[in-house]
């Protein structure tokens, strides 16, 4: 009987401490995934793709009119006097000045969309991983980023991105 006490409660012990070690396992997730593959994540780069693009391009069109401008200065430089030459060189300089704020303004303005955007993602994916957590009694989510090595059944990352991908179709960025 003693021994049959032993064995029943070494059974018992050993499955409850395999549970509550199942429980205790951090489970990851790839951020960086998430956010380049979700549907709401591809809208967004898609929308600051096209808007960078559409910009550069706007600006070498701007560009070029200032290089032919400066040819054109170049060639008159024998016919311009020395003010008249001093002064389209001041106003050339002030347009490539202005170009080059330009271009500042729309790396700008493309980045702080992106963390914007980004922000949006994140704040509507916490919840999510929160009602994971509590649905599958997961106590620990850590980003893949910070792992060195881990087993690929902890990881989380397709199932939350489904998830993701039912709650958030797009993000606004304006």
């Amino acid at each position: 009987m003693k021994i049959f006490k032993r064995i029943f409660t070494t059974i018992l012990l050993s499955i409850f401490v395999e549970t509550n070690i199942q429980a205790d396992l951090p489970y990851f997730i790839d951020f960086k995934f998430i956010l380049n593959n979700s549907d709401a994540g591809k809208k967004a780069q898609k929308t600051l793709k096209n808007d960078l693009d559409s910009g550069f391009k706007n600006l070498e069109q701007k560009e070029t009119k200032i290089l032919e401008e400066e040819k054109k200065i170049i060639q008159q430089k024998k016919i311009l006097s020395q003010e008249d030459y001093k002064t389209q060189v001041k106003t050339l300089r002030n347009k490539v000045s202005s170009l080059q704020k330009e271009r500042n303004n729309l790396v700008d303005k493309v980045s702080k969309q992106r963390a914007k955007a980004r922000n949006e993602l994140l704040k509507n994916l916490n919840p999510i991983i929160k009602e994971f957590m509590q649905e599958k009694n997961i106590r620990m989510v850590l980003d893949k980023k910070s792992l060195l090595l881990a087993d690929e059944n902890l990881d989380i990352t397709k199932e939350i991105l489904v998830r993701l991908n039912k709650k958030l179709k797009n993000i606004k960025l304006n």
